[in-house]
C-alpha cells in the first residue's frame, strides 16, 4: 500500500505537468500571434507616417507658391498678411 499513494501522486503530478505544458504552449502561440500583429501595426504606422510627411511637404510647397503669388500680385501688406 505504501507504493500506491506514491504512484497516485506521480500520476497526479504528471497530469498537472501535461496540463500546464499545454497551457504554456497555447500561451506561447498566442504571444507569437500578438508579436506578429504588433509588427504589422508598426509597419503600417510607419507607412502612414511617411505618407503624412509627404502630404506635409506638398502643403508646404503650395504654401510657398501661394506666398509667391500674393507677393507678385501685391496682395501682401507689410506684416505679411493678406489685406
Amino acid at each position: 500500500m505504501a507504493g500506491e499513494p506514491d504512484n497516485l501522486v506521480l500520476v497526479m503530478l504528471r497530469r498537472m505537468d501535461e496540463t500546464f505544458t499545454d497551457r504554456f504552449n497555447r500561451i506561447d502561440e498566442k504571444m507569437d500571434r500578438v508579436i506578429h500583429d504588433l509588427h504589422d501595426v508598426k509597419v503600417r504606422l510607419t507607412s502612414v507616417e511617411e505618407g503624412l510627411a509627404g502630404v506635409q511637404r506638398r502643403i508646404d510647397r503650395v504654401e510657398d507658391r501661394l506666398d509667391h503669388v500674393e507677393k507678385r500680385l501685391d496682395l501682401v501688406g507689410p506684416a505679411g498678411f493678406a489685406e
